[in-house]
């Protein structure tokens, strides 16, 4: 069960240029970009650079797409591209959550939360949020 905003996809956009980074920037969030060396990489910065720039900074509605093309309509004529980037809002509040799993699923997430010496619940958050944060719906 969702609840409120704390799931929501900013837009953003990737440029690069000849023997450059990509460029990552989110055109209505002012000072927030990042850059990636590669392709693999830029979904991820982005979601890093979400985060930090939501640090000092109040909750605001994304861009609705339509809204973002009309924008940057130069840039995505001149090879910029759009991608969505999932903002996880945090809110410092933990929750219990009863969840079902096979025995063997369970024993091994514990085998790997032990060997990256976290807790079982930090595990599951770290996985979900990589899942999240790298392979958007």
């Amino acid at each position: 069960m969702l609840r409120g905003d704390a799931l929501k996809y900013f837009y953003a956009l990737v440029r690069k240029d000849a023997d450059s980074a990509f460029g990552i920037e989110f055109p209505d969030l002012p000072g927030c970009f990042s850059a990636a060396d590669e392709i693999e990489d830029v979904l991820p910065n982005a979601c890093e650079a979400l985060e930090l720039w939501f640090e000092d900074a109040d909750e605001v509605a994304p861009m609705p797409l339509d809204d973002m093309r009309a924008a940057i309509a130069a840039e995505l004529a001149d090879g910029g591209f759009i991608i969505a980037v999932p903002y996880i809002r945090q809110t410092g509040r933990q929750v219990r959550a009863n969840i079902s799993l096979d025995r063997g699923m369970l024993d091994a997430i514990d085998k790997a939360a032990a060997e990256r010496h976290l807790t079982r619940s930090a595990f599951l958050a770290d996985a979900a949020r990589k899942v999240i944060e790298w392979h958007p719906i």
